[in-house]
């Protein structure tokens, strides 16, 4: 009886853990917009100046991970003003107060303290290359970003939000060639609201795509 009493309540307090890393805001909060250390715009840099997702996120089509860009990547474009006002290389916003941060840490090495918009709970394991490498968008889950100045989490990521997209899975496959480009409608959906799934479901069948639905694909 005590083994038994004390599993019960390792259980209860194992169930309550769970239950509040996969209510937080974080998780399941359609709205949640942390404030940045740094107001960096994506209708700016990925809307008006087009530059593609991985550039930053170098990562999101090779490993789980999307990877949040070292400072360097930053640094590529501000670099900070030197000592008489003016930068080393060609740069922008040299002496902009907003990139403080940015320049600071290019100069200490020490990270930007960048807030997480969408973070799964430790127990989920999600792929960001096994889903990017097979055509699903980066709008599938994180909406229009290029759209965004503040990004702001758009969908769920609920296990239901999940599996609806593993059970059918058609509207959200498109080339690989236009995974990035978040503004990409497929030919026709101005006319036909089935178009995309019409072409998500030739890839799948050409490319022998198959979700899964089991549990250990997510919880390992």
């Amino acid at each position: 009886m005590p083994l038994a009493g004390a599993g019960f309540v390792a259980f209860a307090i194992y169930s309550g853990v769970v239950f509040v890393f996969a209510t937080a805001p974080e998780t399941i909060s359609v709205g949640h917009a942390p404030i940045q250390p740094v107001p960096f715009s994506h209708r700016l840099h990925a809307g008006r100046l087009k530059m593609d997702c991985r550039y930053c996120h170098n990562t999101v089509d090779e490993a789980a991970q999307a990877a949040v860009p070292p400072t360097a990547t930053c640094g590529n474009c501000h670099t900070p003003a030197g000592a008489d006002g003016t930068a080393k290389y060609a740069a922008v916003l040299v002496s902009s107060p907003n990139l403080e941060p940015v320049h600071s840490s290019i100069a200490t090495g020490e990270s930007v303290d960048w807030q997480r918009v969408h973070d799964l709970p430790d127990f989920v394991y999600f792929d960001h290359s096994a889903h990017v490498t097979r055509g699903v968008s980066c709008v599938s889950c994180h909406g229009r970003v290029d759209t965004m100045d503040v990004v702001t989490q758009v969908e769920p990521l609920s296990m239901a939000f999940c599996l609806d997209c593993h059970r059918s899975p058609d509207a959200h496959i498109r080339p690989l060639d236009e995974v990035t480009n978040l503004a990409w409608q497929a030919p026709g959906s101005d006319t036909d609201p089935h178009a995309a799934a019409l072409l998500g479901a030739e890839i799948r069948k050409e490319n022998d795509i198959q979700p899964s639905t089991n549990c250990s694909t997510c919880h390992r």
